[in-house]
């Protein structure tokens, strides 16, 4: 009995395996190419299908291999590609004149070394493209669109004609911001919550020589310590768990032409303060996690409600860093010492209240003006904005009274001792300083008025004030020609 033993299959050498492989990506390359093409090192061709021959019209009777390849293609770049080395994935190619999409690819030996070149058409006709070309178009489109969202993003959204005030200190204010806006070194704004800092860096970037180049805000009491440095300086991947893979510009970069602000910079924590004197000295930022220095063009505006100079004498605030910053400081005076623009101040206020809300904006009684001139307004013009938003959605006239800004605090009826009386105890109402001198203001202005005989102008020369401030007075006081404490008429 004769076992038969089965024989295993023999294992193909190394070469066997190239060239089977090679044989079916010339097969490969035949199907799915309009045309195909290969060269060795001196720029002949060693192999072309049908399909190509077909494409340049070659008749067959004669042999094309082993003929200079620009023999055959006059404007082939193949030989550039064995030449260099480097790949032409997608490259207009005419033939016959003809425009075809096509690819040069270099062929490379066991060694590493350039043998050659491979060329197919992709496309034998550019109208091919077109599907591709227009997803292309579209999605440069739509990057353009997001781009400009972006940039209108980071424009100033005020100018100075937006803060509103006629008074001695609000004149003053705006002067030295337009100073501020004509030059390049650093803004420090001072001033309370509410009185209008921000409005006020939008408009010196808006007037300054960089006006035209991005306005980046951030809040440095609004973000976490943790995060503010990347924030501020960028991140580069892997710095920390969560950076992500791809590195992210901070705010300095983004703001690179442009000016950066810096609000609540009193709250920026110490251990950062360093980091941002280097930035205002040397102009070059390092991302966290990076170790390269990136050079900026950022001119900063910084703005704080704190005081700074306590803080120096406390330890909390770099003393450097706030000469870096202090080059044009300028105090933003709080509603309580600028009163006599309450009046103007209630107008455009109302009229944007009222744009928002669609109706025809309201008016202010004489007691209404009244009591929003005798409160102090801790909370400045913001406050003020708030009070009156308020009223107007609350009240159902469109006139404002003293009554609708309920919401107020109350004359204080607080009471005091005076010695030398019944019981040396007699009770007696205290006023508020503010509505003493309001009384105070209003009898002296009757009094010109009833010297002058009601002639305004006269009235306010002896009051020592403009007419316009007397106009101003007038109504915040409720004064009118018909009022009986004026003897005369007005």
């Amino acid at each position: 009995m004769v076992v038969a033993t089965q024989v295993p299959p023999r294992l193909s050498s190394d070469a066997e395996v190239r060239s089977l492989a090679a044989s079916s990506l010339v097969k490969l390359f035949d199907s799915l190419y309009e045309g195909a093409v290969v060269i060795d090192i001196a720029g002949r061709i060693t192999w072309i299908n049908d399909k190509y021959k077909a494409l340049i019209g070659w008749n067959g009777s004669e042999a094309i291999e082993g003929r200079a390849i620009e023999e055959v293609l006059p404007n082939s770049q193949l030989r550039r590609v064995v030449a260099t080395g480097q790949a032409d994935l997608l490259d207009v190619l005419t033939i016959g004149g003809r425009q075809m999409v096509v690819s040069r690819i270099p062929l490379h030996g066991e060694a590493g070394n350039v043998i050659g070149a491979l060329g197919v058409i992709l496309f034998d006709r550019l109208q091919a493209l077109k599907p591709i070309v227009s997803k292309f178009q579209r999605m440069q489109t739509d990057l353009a669109t997001v781009r400009k969202q972006l940039a209108e993003g980071r424009q100033a959204k005020y100018r100075f004609s937006q803060f509103i005030g006629a008074s001695r200190l609000a004149v003053d204010t705006k002067e030295q911001a337009r100073r501020a806006a004509e030059r390049e070194g650093a803004v420090l704004l001072l001033g309370e919550t509410g009185t209008g800092k921000e409005l006020l860096a939008h408009a010196i970037h808006a007037a300054s020589r960089r006006g035209h180049g991005p306005l980046v805000s951030i809040n440095a009491a609004a973000i976490p310590e943790a995060l503010l440095e990347a924030e501020l300086f960028g991140v580069e991947p892997g710095a920390y768990t969560g950076a992500g893979t791809r590195s992210r510009s901070g705010k300095f970069t983004l703001a690179d032409g442009g000016t950066l602000f810096l609000d609540e910079v009193g709250d920026m924590p110490l251990a950062l303060q360093p980091k941002l004197l280097r930035v205002l000295q040397e102009g070059e930022v390092e991302p966290v996690g990076g170790n390269q220095l990136r050079a900026v063009n950022v001119r900063v505006i910084a703005a704080t409600s704190r005081d700074l100079k306590s803080m120096i004498e406390a330890g909390t605030f770099r003393a450097d860093l706030y000469y870096r910053l202090n080059v044009l400081p300028i105090r933003l005076p709080p509603l309580r010492e600028r009163r006599e623009d309450i009046p103007i101040l209630c107008e455009s206020l109302l009229e944007q209240v009222a744009e928002q809300g669609g109706e025809a904006p309201c008016t202010l009684a004489a007691d209404g003006l009244a009591r929003l001139t005798a409160y102090d307004w801790p909370g400045n013009v913001r406050e003020l904005r708030n009070v009156l938003e308020q009223a107007v959605a609350q009240s159902d006239s469109r006139r404002l009274t003293g009554a609708d800004f309920h919401m107020l605090p109350a004359t204080s009826t607080a009471t005091m001792v005076v010695p030398g009386q019944v019981g040396d105890s007699v009770l007696r109402p205290v006023r508020p300083l503010r509505e003493v001198v309001a009384a105070a203001e209003r009898s002296e202005i009757l009094r010109a008025l009833e010297a002058t005989g009601g002639v305004k102008m006269h009235a306010a020369k002896l009051l020592g004030i403009s007419r316009a401030q007397l106009y101003e007075k007038l109504g915040a006081f409720g004064v009118t020609s018909e009022d009986p404490d004026i003897k005369q008429s007005v």
